[in-house]
């Protein structure tokens, strides 16, 4: 089983993003061939910085691997080391119909917070469906907000495979809800675009800031306080035991304890839990060649499939 993972750099990781996608990617080694690429080509569409563009694609390489990706065992690589991913791009694109893309509920999203409608967002679902189709992905793991990418993929292959003949074999997704539960300090789910975020490597100073900054309501201290509504609960349930989760509850519910101390124990639970790959990803930037290798070493096995596909595809539709 081939499985396909990939990730936008258009920002600073946050927890958000390692328990919705990068700790779930990651577990997939366990389960067949994985590739993971950082959609640079992606990041185009929303990020118009070159210099955040190149330091940000570079990071979400570091912080994959300090969080546990093996590179033995799964190839991670660069969007754009693997071109032939724009060249089945255009030919997805000779037939997509316009009204399939119309739907994408990502363009129509984007588009009412403000985004200018270019042509690269609108077509943003063909590139997509190229990253997964150039290498016969299996599977792909995705939020249930991001399932309609993979329907207009598998539109996009049956459409090749009715003009073509069997050319492509059809991807299935594979939902994980958590990308839905991880709250931001403001209680709406986390995301860069919200401002609500607590980085997975910010530095302990301003880590401790967006925890401290968490909304509460004005519940007095002595008072009991409801824990299925706190967002403190929730992010602590992500850090913690069941005992000690239910040992958090029981003290929200008698009272006494002021939701700034709860704060600060959500600190203390999360901070450890990163202390190990705080000290991975020292590792990884001591050695200056290690992720340009790493890299490399992704690329070739990722251009080795996407090859083979582009010659299947080329000479399917008439152009080898």
């Amino acid at each position: 089983m081939r499985i396909l993972s990939g990730i936008q750099p258009s920002g600073i990781l946050h927890i958000g993003n390692y328990f919705g996608m990068m700790k779930p990617a990651i577990a997939l080694q366990n389960e067949g061939e994985t590739f993971y690429f950082v959609a640079n080509y992606h990041a185009l569409t929303s990020l118009k910085d070159p210099k955040a563009v190149r330091e940000n694609s570079r990071r979400v390489v570091v912080d994959f691997l300090a969080c546990g990706l093996d590179p033995d065992r799964g190839a991670v690589f660069m969007q754009t080391d693997v071109p032939q991913v724009t060249e089945l791009a255009w030919i997805l694109s000779t037939v997509a119909p316009m009204g399939l893309l119309e739907r994408a509920h990502s363009y129509k999203d984007k588009i009412a917070r403000g985004m200018s409608p270019v042509v690269g967002l609108f077509s943003y679902p063909i590139l997509m469906a190229a990253d997964i189709l150039i290498y016969d992905s299996d599977v792909v793991p995705v939020g249930k907000d991001q399932k309609q990418h993979i329907e207009i993929t598998r539109d996009l292959a049956g459409k090749i495979n009715e003009t073509y003949g069997d050319v492509f074999k059809l991807p299935e997704p594979r939902i994980n809800p958590a990308t839905e539960v991880v709250p931001g300090i403001d209680g709406q789910k986390m995301s860069k675009s919200y401002h609500n975020t607590i980085d997975i490597f910010g530095d302990e100073k301003e880590v401790r800031k967006r925890v401290m900054s968490i909304v509460t309501d004005s519940t007095p201290v002595e008072a009991p306080k409801d824990p299925a509504r706190s967002t403190i609960t929730q992010l602590y349930s992500l850090f913690a035991s069941k005992e000690e989760l239910a040992e958090m509850h029981e003290r929200f519910k008698k009272g006494g304890t002021g939701y700034g101390d709860f704060k600060k124990q959500l600190f203390e639970k999360l901070w450890e839990y990163f202390a190990p790959m705080r000290k991975r990803r020292e590792e990884i930037l001591g050695d200056k060649l290690y992720i340009d290798n790493v890299l490399a070493r992704g690329a070739e096995r990722a251009n080795a499939i996407a090859d083979d596909v582009m010659t299947r595809v080329r000479g399917a539709v008439g152009l080898r």
